[in-house]
């Protein structure tokens, strides 16, 4: 034993030792106050016990039966820390007639009015599992399943909310505990995870919502086993931005993965995401796990953070309304209100005592008219008709398979509410979670349909989004001697961008959709990290920390034969196909350059 830690035993025990120096009395201070803090963590260990394992979240069943439907719903499951949670209802028909089925869920939340809803078809004698992607602010409700002729199946449903850290595992929870070598949690501990298990892996989801609400997907079960659209599903939720852990990699893991390619390191990047491979599996996979899970200030639980009208109403400078005609002309139809008020009151009364009864009778209905056809003239000749919105969005194209994922986020204004919008069966919108009323009617059936609600009259929104769409949108780029050759087939006017080709750092210039041009080398203090800059440029404090979860991926320097773009215009959003007036936008785009 050291002597600076004999002392500290020696003052802990209450003994004094003999007569020291000054110097040597300080050291004695300094290691009694060590020696006592470490003590007191002990102490408070022992009283606060450390939370271990973890908790199985996968809920409970209940069955009902109408004539042949046999019906089999999920509740109580984990809830995700953002987007939707999703009960998995199994639907058996044991008759030999198809039957149509309608699930439709409606929270039990008196303001609102709104449902969510899937159609599936089940054949005669077969077994159909749906999921149902159901808003996290909705925390309770009615799942109401009807077939026509059979009396309806009601019932309420509830997910279960944790503190610990949360998953969603393919897989049993025998192979996870043997993966990462975590127990489960027994009686009322705490644990520090919570996990939601899908044993039978043809019945995971096939919806990138249920996926992409969840920080990290693992899957423990056997890779082969898992269906090709599942698949499918975890490439999209990986590539835009999710973080897969896979405790059984395979040789040729790129024929389910696309993009994933070995590398010296056990987590690789995955388009926006990531996809982890544990080789090892025990302790070196729990440490992956929960280095996938940890929170991160820098990168919140979300990969998009739409906020309703509640932050607004804080002194937070950078959460203000990304549309400057978020608001009704409270003021102007104030001063008509006004006016009116006045005519129709001490007017009318000075009316009355210079022509009589009469005039009055005739004066107030024309006055209000006038009122009325003003502020309808208002609304027509200034507001409009048109939607407004400001967009904003991350895209990275994989040149490859054509396709584009994007993490975008969309502010609206409208003053009439638009038709419904109906989006591929890719897309997730993601509704801000302040509010159980900022929602809209939802529909699931062959992709998403977002109707009442998404955009209210004269109601500021905005709305997150998440996309893995066709695209065959590029950035041509050859070299020719000391310059650089550009073609923008991005799809959008060009308005800065940047190339790595050839060992050199290439700036582009400004231009407009199918134009070409000349790049020039980048200035010396440009070539350090000209994407974390171009973020910074592009964006405003407010975006920034909207989309702070999906700009990690576009922070980081650009590799040999990588550019980085920022385009105008509506941007690659799905969501760009419903007519709108642009009132502010930025989008950022990378990817490989095509020769």
């Amino acid at each position: 034993m050291t002597s600076a830690a004999m002392l500290s035993l020696l003052l802990l025990l209450g003994t004094s030792p003999a007569p020291t120096a000054p110097q040597e009395t300080q050291a004695i201070d300094a290691a009694a106050s060590a020696a006592a803090a470490a003590a007191a963590d002990a102490a408070a260990a022992v009283a606060t016990p450390m939370p271990e394992g973890y908790q199985d979240m996968t809920g409970s069943t209940l069955s009902h039966t109408r004539g042949a439907l046999r019906v089999t719903m999920r509740r109580n499951a984990l809830m995700p820390p953002s987007g939707y949670w999703a009960t998995d209802v199994v639907l058996n028909n044991l008759g030999s007639k198809p039957l149509s089925v309608r699930l439709a869920f409606r929270p039990s939340l008196g303001e609102v009015t709104h449902t969510i809803e899937r159609r599936v078809e089940v054949g005669p004698r077969q077994r159909v599992v749906t999921w149902l992607p159901l808003p996290i602010s909705w925390y309770s409700g009615q799942l109401t399943i009807e077939v026509p002729g059979l009396d309806p199946i009601v019932d309420t449903l509830y997910p279960d909310n944790v503190r610990s850290l949360r998953l969603m595992v393919l897989g049993s929870s025998k192979s996870f505990e043997s993966a990462v070598d975590i127990a489960k949690s027994e009686g009322s501990v705490d644990s520090i995870l919570s996990a939601r298990f899908i044993e039978d892996l043809v019945d995971a989801p096939r919806d990138l919502a249920i996926y992409t609400s969840f920080r990290v997907v693992m899957l423990s079960g056997e890779p082969s086993k898992l269906p090709a659209d599942v698949w499918a599903a975890l490439d999209a939720y990986a590539v835009t931005g999710g973080r897969l852990v896979i405790t059984r990699p395979v040789r040729g893991l790129e024929t389910y993965l696309p993009l994933w390619k070995a590398g010296p390191s056990a987590t690789v990047p995955y388009g926006l995401g990531s996809v982890v491979t544990c080789e090892k599996q025990g302790l070196e996979c729990q440490q992956l796990l929960l280095d996938a899970l940890k929170d991160d200030p820098a990168d919140p639980v979300g990969l998009v953070s739409p906020v309703g009208i509640q932050p607004y109403m804080s002194r937070d400078s950078d959460m203000v309304p990304l549309l400057t005609s978020a608001h009704a002309p409270l003021g102007r139809f104030l001063l008509l209100i006004s006016a009116f008020a006045l005519m129709a009151g001490p007017g009318a009364w000075v009316l009355a005592k210079r022509r009589g009864p009469l005039p009055v009778l005739i004066a107030v209905p024309a006055v209000s008219a006038l009122t009325c056809l003003a502020i309808i003239a208002w609304s027509v000749l200034v507001d409009g008709f048109a939607v407004h919105t400001a967009r904003y969005s991350l895209t990275w194209l994989d040149g490859a398979r054509a396709r584009a994922a994007t993490v975008g986020l969309g502010a609206w204004y409208a003053n009439l509410s638009p038709e419904p919008l109906r989006l591929p069966a890719t897309t997730v919108m993601l509704p801000p979670e302040e509010g159980p009323g900022e929602l809209a009617d939802m529909d699931w059936t062959g992709g998403l349909t977002v109707g009442s609600g998404f955009v209210p009259s004269r109601t500021y929104r905005e709305w997150g989004e998440v996309a893995v769409v066709p695209s065959r949108t590029r950035l041509v780029a050859k070299q020719e001697g000391d310059a650089l050759r550009v073609q923008n087939a991005l799809g959008a006017p060009l308005e800065e961008g940047f190339v790595r080709l050839g060992g050199k750092l290439w700036r582009v210039p400004a231009l407009k959709d199918g134009e070409e041009g000349t790049g020039a080398p980048a200035a010396e203090p440009e070539s350090s990290n000209v994407a974390h800059a171009l973020v910074d440029r592009a964006f405003t404090p407010g975006v920034r920390q909207r989309l702070s979860g999906a700009t990690q991926a576009f922070r980081a320097d650009l590799r040999e034969g990588e550019f980085i773009a920022w385009v105008g215009g509506p941007g690659p959003m799905p969501s760009s196909i419903l007519p709108a007036e642009l009132s502010g936008a930025a989008h950022l785009i990378r990817g490989e350059v095509r020769p």
